[in-house]
């Protein structure tokens, strides 16, 4: 076996670094006060990787060292091992900046399908080395099952070693069609909801058919009834806008449907529970730059799309204030 081969043979980089600099000094004591440790460990080093190579590197006297025939053959494939190795230190550096790779992300279906995965196609016009993977459920995910790497997300991590970032606040709106109500009157307040069909959305063989509303900061539950239930958000959304009942939706969810009078929004007066935007992710080696770029441009799209909003008056100014 060579001295290159041995090199990597049950030898530390630290004292590989030691005899480099020896070498460099034609001292211990020197190379020692250079790296800020005592002499003593710096001899120690290099008597050990003597010892892995089975040779002396170094002509040792009382006033003097220099390099032995063995050193001055090692030593050279020693600094361009090194070099080797922080090359490739480099290289790794620059691979974790670089904004490229596969994006693999879950998005609940309506928020997915009809407003994030455009701004996900926007993104990655900006970055053409970015690959995508979406994965459009209502249900919840599991990292260490799922093919996904990054999840986004109506409420926050219940799991806590799961790394998190909140985008915004999102509203929660009553919603019906203008046809709707043409047909079976304006409800004005929650007791006037038991009239009315409710769209329901279902997790897990779990009906939200209770529907919580706040006023003055008094909180009331109503016992819906209808005839449609999904466990598709995105359906839901489809049955409201095609007149067959009252929704409450996110905000960003209905917001085109909003501005194009397809939907308007019912009793202002009564708040349904707003919610939270996040995206998670299962560790830090998830957080790459190309999820902190999109994190950052989620975060501009939502401002964008709520100030769109309350421009045309459908939802509260102080709803944009920061947390």
């Amino acid at each position: 076996m060579n001295y290159f081969q041995k090199l990597f043979d049950n030898m530390q980089l630290e004292d590989l670094q030691v005899v480099i600099k020896v070498a460099e000094f034609r001292s211990i004591t020197a190379a020692a006060t250079s790296l800020d440790m005592h002499t003593a460990t710096a001899s120690a080093a290099v008597k050990r990787v003597e010892q892995t190579l089975g040779a002396e590197l170094f002509i040792r006297s009382t006033r003097h060292l220099r390099l032995s025939t063995a050193g001055e053959r090692y030593l050279p494939q020693c600094e361009e091992a090194l070099q080797m190795l922080k090359q490739a230190k480099q290289n790794m550096k620059e691979d974790k900046d670089a904004i490229e790779g596969e994006l693999r992300i879950a998005i609940s279906s309506d928020f997915g399908r009809n407003v994030a995965v455009p701004w996900l196609e926007e993104f990655m016009q900006l970055h053409s080395e970015v690959s995508l993977k979406v994965h459009l459920s209502d249900s919840m995910i599991d990292f260490y099952r799922d093919p996904v790497d990054i999840a986004l997300r109506y409420g926050s991590p219940k799991d806590s070693n799961l790394y998190g970032f909140k985008i915004c606040n999102v509203a929660s709106l009553l919603c019906a069609s203008p046809a709707y109500l043409a047909k079976h009157g304006t409800p004005v307040h929650p007791h006037d909801l038991a009239s009315h069909d409710g769209l329901f959305y279902q997790l897990y063989d779990i009906t939200h058919d209770v529907w919580s509303f706040t006023h003055q900061g008094k909180v009331m539950k109503i016992k819906m009834h209808g005839s449609r239930t999904s466990n598709d958000g995105d359906l839901v959304r489809r049955w409201c806008v095609a007149g067959h009942g009252l929704a409450i939706k996110a905000s960003l969810d209905i917001a085109q449907d909003l501005l194009t009078g397809k939907v308007v929004t019912l009793m202002p007066e009564f708040q349904p529970s707003p919610r939270e935007l996040w995206l998670i992710c299962p560790s830090r080696q998830s957080i790459t730059p190309a999820v902190r770029l999109l994190r950052e441009m989620l975060k501009l799209k939502c401002a964008e799309n709520h100030q769109e909003l309350v421009d045309a008056g459908l939802l509260a100014q102080d709803f944009l204030r920061p947390d």
